[in-house]
């Protein structure tokens, strides 16, 4: 039975959060398996994904050739984050992320919200990648035979189908590899990471072959408002990096490992979407990739004149979108596990197999709700509600920097964030620029998930935390006016 409301302001400290991970109630733990190889794979295969290949055009359409300036704006607004993530993966290296971050620093309250919020970062990002991967398999069986799926089985009522069944299949498949085991999800990510990467490295050599200067002008086309503009829509390729530091459980050296991972990603990743945005509009200028689906394959079909080159790189999609929904469902059911291990959701997220060492019925589910959807959906309306939701993430994280280093200033640290409290002060200040950009229109309904996630908590979360009364762990609110 659950004992008395626990106070929602109240602290896990990051040592109880060290002790209480690596297993169920009933002991079943999980194996490290990952190492720094393994885990830079799991950040690139979280985030190259739909981003570069599908929403490229999006961006392109904001802000023209100044989107390779989006991009940079993005990345600096993740690096700042990727900063804090990098201090507090290694720090408190479980399973949580950025929930357990913000249950250390900012109280069970809030890391309610946070896991909430991922929630809904992960779940429309896998439905939204795994609906942007039906798109390329339909352009690779067009390549390959002259034959696609008819719209009725690859798009939603929404969009004009009936169901988008190539969608299901890849969280379908994403769920199989998930459920064998860690070692296998890690080596399938690791191979598609690296197949990726050489496709888009190659297109790149195929798009710098046709590239003209004139292409690039007018850089900016709408000014700074389409840069602006764009740079929000940049940020959904961004998302997911933050998915390294919840295989904390899971990795052989998670202190050294995981802040190396997360920074070599993170630099790795905007030098590619820098590298791919310049070759597609030096290749056939703003207008010709803006709004175009697909856009990458048809590049390479109008610089070769031939559908091989284009076949290729629908194949390069298919492989990438399908890591993503790998890599991201994978960090769902850690943070799910992490919070069904406090108690704020039902245990049975938090069960391990003995047998294969992986939370089975969470997995399960999670392919479940996600499918939905990918299956039915339009997702379009709410992108821009799980970019806030992001930002608002990782603008908990860098203050969550700022709590624990005020609150625990002896806490061992592998890595800290450098010219501090300046970069997780910038880190805030431009997660907040990229929320406003989102428009009133999305702030009305993060407000209204906010509220939503708010009254679970407190009819569930809350009534159900295992901090109980006589825990040792402080009120946030009580220590923090003792902080040094």
């Amino acid at each position: 039975m659950p004992g008395s409301p626990a106070n929602p302001f109240r602290i896990k400290s990051p040592e109880r959060l060290v002790a209480e991970a690596g297993t169920d109630l009933a002991g079943h733990g999980l194996k490290r398996h990952m190492g720094l190889f393994q885990l830079l794979c799991f950040g690139v295969g979280a985030i190259v994904g739909t981003g570069i290949f599908v929403g490229l055009s999006d961006s392109v359409a904001q802000a023209g050739p100044a989107v390779v300036v989006s991009f940079v704006l993005a990345a600096l607004t993740c690096v700042f984050t990727a900063f804090a993530f990098a201090e507090l993966g290694g720090a408190i290296p479980v399973s949580g992320s950025s929930y357990s971050f913000a249950y250390a620093g900012l109280g069970e309250g809030t890391a309610f919200l946070v896991g909430w919020c991922l929630l809904l970062e992960y779940g429309v990002s896998v439905s939204a990648v795994a609906v942007g991967w039906s798109q390329y398999v339909n352009e690779l069986l067009h390549s390959l035979t002259g034959w696609q799926l008819p719209a009725a089985l690859s798009a939603g009522p929404g969009d004009g189908g009936f169901v988008n069944l190539p969608a299901v299949i890849v969280i379908a498949l994403a769920c199989v590899l998930l459920v064998r085991g860690v070692r296998e999800s890690a080596r399938a990510t690791a191979a598609m990471a690296v197949l990726k990467l050489a496709i888009l490295v190659a297109f790149c050599a195929i798009g710098f072959t046709a590239f003209k200067h004139g292409n690039l002008t007018p850089f900016a086309p709408a000014g700074l408002g389409g840069i602006g503009a764009g740079t929000t829509a940049a940020f959904f390729s961004y998302i997911g990096f933050d998915a390294i530091t919840t295989a904390g459980e899971e990795a052989r050296n998670p202190r050294r490992d995981i802040p190396v991972a997360i920074l070599l990603c993170m630099a790795l990743v905007t030098l590619l979407y820098c590298a791919v945005a310049l070759a597609a509009i030096g290749a056939i200028g703003g207008p010709g990739v803006g709004g175009r689906p697909a856009a990458l394959s048809y590049v390479v079909n109008q610089v070769t004149g031939s559908t091989v080159g284009g076949g290729v790189i629908a194949f390069g999609a298919v492989v990438a979108i399908a890591s993503v929904v790998l890599a991201v469902m994978y960090g769902q059911t850690r943070i799910l596990m992490s919070m069904a291990r406090d108690g704020l959701v039902p245990r049975v997220f938090e069960r391990v197999s003995p047998r294969t060492s992986t939370p089975v019925s969470g997995t399960l589910i999670v392919a479940i709700v996600f499918a939905i959807p990918a299956a039915f959906a339009s997702l379009d309306s709410v992108v821009n509600l799980c970019t806030i939701g992001t930002l608002a993430i990782m603008a908990v994280v860098n203050v969550a920097v700022i709590a624990l280093r005020r609150r625990e200033p002896g806490l061992a640290r592998s890595f800290r964030v450098p010219l501090y409290p300046v970069m997780p002060l910038l880190g805030v200040g431009f997660c907040l620029y990229l929320m406003y950009e989102t428009g009133w229109a999305t702030w009305v309904q993060f407000a209204a998930f906010l509220a939503v996630g708010s009254l679970v908590y407190a009819l569930y979360g809350r009534r159900h935390s295992r901090l109980t009364a006589g825990a040792v762990t402080a009120d946030a609110a009580e220590r923090e006016p003792q902080a040094v």
